[in-house]
């Protein structure tokens, strides 16, 4: 057995991260993922520190703590930032993983074990104005409701071609090739269309007399799930729909999906092995 450990969408709650703490600290896992929305927006609980003082403040603070409390227990771990996140903060989350604390994932792939853990941060175009790790899905197409990725505002810019020609079918494409994928585990930030993890609470609202589809995930995730069956896909990012579905996690094919994106104040901790994700379990601390 191998315990692995998947929480997503804390956004700078330090309550929460002190709960990850806790818990890796008592159980070790061997891995640990994060699937972004890491770090504070708005008025978090952690006042108005920036993202990168929040970065070393509890973050790499609270995982040095860890690995000098549990030495060759320490887990591997993995994140991703999320579409809250400003890019800007990147370099803080790059340059942190020297340390050794963490590998940064976002479009990028890591051994572990047996296995081989993917990364990808973006998602599909969103109604919010930050636009850095936002896409096209499949096509220009953009939900009513829903903001360009050629509009909104990014904290780096990105040459407007490429913010144009970019789509997350592409990127998907490019990070996994031609690879096998029946090992594989995918630290996604976005959930897959049209599942009991992409359920929005839009019902019955519509735009212009247009009705909203209350499915906000991305097709070309599901498409990409479907056609190249990796072993196991992990989502955040619409924080109530496992409350509204009543399940947090879909077999699409041979692959099983989990979300640990959660609407209360509590942490979500999905834990599993993947070897036999079949017996995963989701729960709130």
């Amino acid at each position: 057995m191998s315990l692995w450990f998947f929480v997503s969408d804390l956004h700078g709650h330090s309550a929460r991260y002190q709960k990850l703490f806790q818990a890796i600290l008592a159980e070790k896992p061997a891995v640990v993922l994060l699937g972004g929305d890491l770090l504070p927006h708005g008025m978090s609980d952690h006042g108005d520190e920036t993202g990168r003082d929040f970065i070393h403040a509890v973050l790499a603070d609270g995982f040095e703590r860890l690995k000098a409390q549990l030495s060759q227990d320490y887990p591997q771990v993995f994140l991703i930032p999320g579409n809250d996140d400003p890019r800007a903060e990147e370099t803080g989350l790059v340059q942190t993983e020297a340390l050794g604390l963490w590998q940064y994932l976002h479009a990028r792939a890591a051994a572990c074990s047996e296995f081989t853990v993917y990364g990808y941060a973006c998602v599909p175009p969103t109604p919010f104005l930050l636009k850095d790790w936002e896409r096209y899905d499949v096509s220009r197409f953009v939900d009513p409701g829903c903001i360009s990725p050629e509009e909104g505002w990014r904290s780096v810019p990105v040459p407007a071609h490429m913010i144009r020609h970019a789509t997350i079918q592409a990127d998907l494409e490019n990070l996994a090739q031609g690879a096998d994928l029946s090992q594989a585990i995918f630290l996604f930030h976005a959930p897959p269309y049209q599942t009991a993890l992409d359920r929005a609470a839009l019902d019955g609202r519509t735009i212009d007399g247009v009705p909203l589809d209350v499915h906000v995930g991305s097709i070309a995730i599901r498409r990409f799930i479907l056609e190249r069956q990796p072993r196991v896909t992990l989502h955040g990012h619409i924080h109530e729909s496992a409350r509204l579905t009543g399940s947090w996690r879909e077999q699409l094919g041979q692959t099983w999906a989990f979300s640990a994106a959660h609407d209360g104040p509590e942490l979500a901790l999905v834990r599993f092995d993947p070897a036999h994700p079949a017996g995963a379990a989701r729960e709130l601390l």
